[in-house]
């Protein structure tokens, strides 16, 4: 272990008055008074020199991860910090070296670090001991990876546009933490071993699909979430099959009278989950033209509004 400089050995003040020797021998750890004008006896500069400069000598020091314990190491994609022991001004454990190689070879002073390795968003930490000599340090992951994909009820594929999936961690709803977001289909995640809760949504209403999927250590976990919902889109015609009418204000309410989707326009389209809904279709100061219509799982569906009193024809 490196001795404590100097400056940091010193008393934080020294009273007015105070022998000079007797400060000496609090610092030195001698008796300034133990014989009648014999000098206190400090160690020579010299000596405590050379040994403060052979403890600042900076040792070979070799980093490398697996992803479990005995597997080989990881190739690429790694990233390391090494952390001194104590706070910097902000608090924060002091920054010591950084190297994004997936074999770090870094040169430190001996003493006491902490060692944090990011692999994806798998990461682990350990401490580490760095001595004189040749210094080598494994860290296990303890990592897996998770494919995430999501398809409508009769594996009807979803627009990449219109789906997103994010990763929180497992545990109770107050307790969970944002591990990734708006991943897109296939991408591939890699995470600590553990169970997380996947959140998948189909456009940005209220088809949403959750689920909770373990990923086990040095395994590839493929999972698809299904949704029942489907794609929708309006239009307003005073007739069945005829064209669709201009600046026509739309507004979508569940059974219970929550509004889930409202535009302006001839022709607008959303995503809505399975069950039964109230469109409204207003031009102007006019009283609305509704329809109630009900979502099933599919492909998509074009529901029509008249502005005719009659039967609605079949979305």
């Amino acid at each position: 272990m490196p001795l404590p400089r100097r400056a940091d050995r010193m008393p934080e003040q020294i009273e007015q008055g105070q022998d000079p020797m007797a400060t000496e021998a609090a610092v030195f750890g001698t008796d300034a008074s133990a014989e009648d004008g014999a000098p206190a006896v400090a160690p020579e500069a010299p000596a405590v020199a050379a040994i403060e400069k052979v403890a600042a000598v900076p040792q070979a020091v070799t980093l490398v991860a697996r992803i479990t314990d005995g597997g080989r190491t990881i190739p690429d994609g790694l990233t390391w910090r090494v952390f001194e022991t104590h706070t910097d001004s902000s608090g924060d454990l002091a920054l010591a070296a950084k190297s994004d190689e997936a074999t770090a070879h870094l040169e430190l002073v001996p003493g006491n670090y902490v060692v944090h390795v990011a692999y994806g968003r798998a990461q682990t930490t350990d401490t580490i001991t760095v001595a004189e000599g040749d210094n080598q340090k494994a860290l296990v992951l303890d990592a897996g990876a998770i494919r995430l994909n999501a398809q409508v009820s009769g594996d009807i594929e979803i627009p990449i546009n219109l789906l997103r999936l994010d990763i929180y961690s497992g545990g109770a709803e107050s307790e969970r933490t944002l591990v990734a977001q708006n991943l897109a289909p296939s991408d591939i995640v890699t995470l600590n071993a553990g169970t997380y809760h996947i959140v998948s949504y189909f456009g940005d209403v209220n088809a949403v699909v959750r689920a909770d999927l373990r990923v086990e250590p040095g395994q590839l976990t493929d999972a698809t979430l299904y949704h029942k919902a489907s794609q929708v889109s309006f239009k307003l015609v005073s007739e069945p099959g005829g064209e669709a009418i201009a600046d026509v204000e739309w507004t979508v309410k569940t059974e219970d009278g929550q509004t889930v989707f409202s535009n302006i326009g001839a022709f607008p389209s959303t995503v809505l989950a399975e069950g039964d809904y109230l469109v409204l279709a207003k031009r102007g100061d006019q009283t609305p033209y509704t329809r109630e219509f009900q979502v099933q799982p599919g492909a998509g569906e074009e529901i029509e509004v008249l502005t005719t009193v009659g039967a609605p024809p079949q979305g």
